[in-house]
């Protein structure tokens, strides 16, 4: 049995942490993580439910998942069961909510990740008649006639993730009469897309400056996560719509044209901005010059590279072998986890860990994917009712873990039905 950490183990020198401190020990050469022994390891997070479990059962009974679910382990059945049945407790019919107190505001309910990660978990299990209504209401009522979505801060990764998220849809649940109405938006915003790659081109600039995420998007540069991701929406797009009948056939081949361009340019700026010394644990996020932190925990910048801008580099799907194997030993050196969970600032925050999640397993670098999945159910879900908040307290000694920092959210509470569908085989 593994022993569990003392108090001053974990308060004083976690913030400077370079490296994952009990992941030489749970790595062992030829060594599966084991989520019992995970566990075991720490005293579970503690909070008040979002919902009352009740509802969350009784949601847990109506679903018919397609396949069954069975990980091999009960508890992380349970988590992926709990993050399913949350959905439909979390949004007002069809109608989206980010999550709990702050984040149960209206100007929260169109934040693109809620819709991303719902399609793609009810997606995932077969939930395919709620995932393409959830998707066609979004659509209908969230993306502007001018193409832009209609909230106060969107990435422009999140445009590229919902067209990927459409052809995603379409690949797992078919056409059946959602596309159709879901057509229109989704073309305004690949236009939009494709407006905003050729006003750069003209002004002879390689990649698109906007919006990174919300919270920080007054900050407009030119990222990398959000060129990768707009190139791949473009291309989901293109090979989406260059078929379809009514869809200008010229705007699914601009659509290709701009996705390879866009990607190549975004490959050659990293290659461009990034250290040559391989074993350098900080790799810029932007092609803008960028202050060098001392570990990815220093600076808001660098938290926020650590814990979502790498992620959607790795979960486009776009970045070479070894440049993702790069982004994830830099995040393994320069303290970006704990357990294997993501760490932002002073907190640990898990709500973008599904992105890294697909990124890890996309690697073959099933152990880590294992240890951050096990990490996230055993420590970033609250004892009994399995709570996600959005961002948690370190944990302060072997009698008290976490705590919540910010409040439940539903991506976060989506991490283990999204990433644990990988561990399960398709029925029949």
């Amino acid at each position: 049995m593994t022993t569990k950490r003392t108090a001053a183990d974990l308060r004083a020198p976690w913030e400077s942490y370079r490296t994952d401190p009990v992941r030489e020990e749970l790595l062992a050469p030829d060594e599966t993580p084991d989520l019992d022994r995970i566990r075991d390891l720490l005293p579970p997070l503690t909070g008040e439910p979002v919902f009352d479990p009740r509802l969350i059962q009784a949601n847990i009974h109506r679903l018919e998942l397609r396949p069954h679910v069975d990980t091999g382990h009960p508890f992380l059945d349970l988590s992926v069961q709990t993050g399913l049945a949350s959905i439909d407790a979390t949004f007002q019919g069809d109608h989206p909510k980010y999550g709990a107190k702050l984040f149960w505001q209206r100007p929260h309910d169109s934040f693109p990740p809620v819709i991303i990660a719902a399609v793609d978990a009810l997606s995932a299990w077969g939930l395919h008649e709620r995932a393409t209504r959830l998707f066609r209401y979004w659509l209908l009522r969230f993306v502007r006639v001018d193409g832009t979505i209609d909230y106060y801060g969107p990435a422009l990764s999140e445009y590229g993730q919902l067209l990927y998220t459409a052809a995603l849809l379409k690949a797992r649940a078919g056409p059946a009469g959602w596309l159709r109405h879901c057509a229109a938006p989704l073309e305004r915003m690949a236009g939009r897309l494709l407006h905003m790659h050729e006003e750069a081109r003209r002004d002879d600039v390689a990649l698109l400056r906007g919006s990174p995420e919300a919270d920080e998007r007054k900050k407009e540069r030119a990222y990398f996560h959000n060129n990768l991701w707009v190139a791949r929406g473009l291309l989901e797009f293109s090979r989406l719509f260059n078929r379809r009948k009514t869809t200008p056939p010229s705007l699914a081949a601009r659509a290709r044209e701009a996705a390879k361009r866009l990607h190549e340019d975004t490959l050659a700026s990293i290659e461009a901005t990034w250290p040559k010394d391989k074993t350098d644990w900080w790799l810029p996020a932007q092609a803008e010059p960028a202050e060098r932190p001392e570990r990815l925990t220093a600076t808001k910048d660098a938290s926020y590279a650590n814990g979502r801008y790498w992620f959607e580099m790795l979960s486009s799907g776009l970045l070479p072998e070894d440049m993702a194997n790069r982004l994830v030993e830099a995040r393994l050196h320069g303290g970006g986890q704990f357990c294997g969970m993501s760490r932002l600032e002073h907190f640990i925050d898990d709500w973008m860990l599904a992105d890294y999640l697909y990124g890890l397993w996309r690697l073959g670098r099933k152990r880590d994917f294992l240890l951050s999945l096990y990490g996230h159910v055993a420590f970033h879900q609250a004892e009994g009712h399995l709570t996600a908040y959005e961002s948690i307290t370190f944990p302060q000694g072997p009698e008290q873990g976490s705590t919540e920092n910010s409040p439940y959210c539903l991506p976060c509470q989506l991490v283990a039905a999204r990433a644990a569908r990988l561990l399960v085989k398709d029925d029949g």
